[in-house]
């Protein structure tokens, strides 16, 4: 091996390095995870019961069920086969079941999911009702429901079918949005 040979490889050599102690020197440097507050894990909770308040500390929703598992990346709860109680402004509340439901970390949307049934009681400000739907969407925070699939509502003396359904619990109004049919028991004479 020549002379010439032996100093090119040591120049090599020596560009290298120098390439490498530049690029360590110059890099980017590394960005701190951002961690805001305690991690959250995953849980499951089984037969287990919900009480969900409004910023007033007002009971909103109430939720039981055999099965609930919390997801960690949004904070949103998968409830199997739920009976669940929402309150209203006055009057009665609101209870039935679902196949499953979809609660939001907020608890401002809960998606009751498959054959949904659900009732009230009589009250002085509005009467007994009934509604038997599928894939209800709720807003527990607003007292509002809505579903584009098909609904009954049977409240003594008739029986409302339609498709599409818009309900604010508040005002105890239940709307029908198409295809509505209605059916009303004779009124006895006296």
């Amino acid at each position: 091996m020549g002379e010439r040979s032996l100093h090119t490889i040591l120049a090599l050599a020596v560009a290298a390095a120098l390439t490498w102690s530049l690029f360590w020197l110059f890099r980017p440097a590394e960005k701190e995870p951002a961690f805001v507050g305690p991690p959250r894990s995953n849980y499951t909770l089984e037969d287990f019961q919900l009480n969900a308040l409004d910023e007033n500390g007002e009971l909103s929703f109430t939720v039981a069920a055999p099965a609930l598992a919390r997801r960690n990346d949004d904070g949103s709860l998968w409830i199997d086969a739920p009976d669940f109680l929402i309150a209203t402004a006055k009057g009665e509340p609101w209870k039935g079941k679902s196949q499953s439901a979809f609660v939001n970390k907020d608890g401002t949307h809960m998606l009751l999911a498959g054959a949904v049934e659900m009732h009230r009681e009589a009250s002085a400000e509005a009467g007994a009702a009934r509604v038997d739907t599928r894939d209800v969407d709720a807003y527990p925070k607003e007292n509002r429901l809505q579903t584009a699939a098909a609904a009954t509502i049977t409240q003594p003396g008739s029986i409302l079918r339609g498709t599409g359904m818009k309900a604010d619990l508040n005002t105890h109004q239940l709307e029908l949005l198409a295809d509505v049919h209605a059916s009303f028991a004779r009124k006895r004479k006296p």
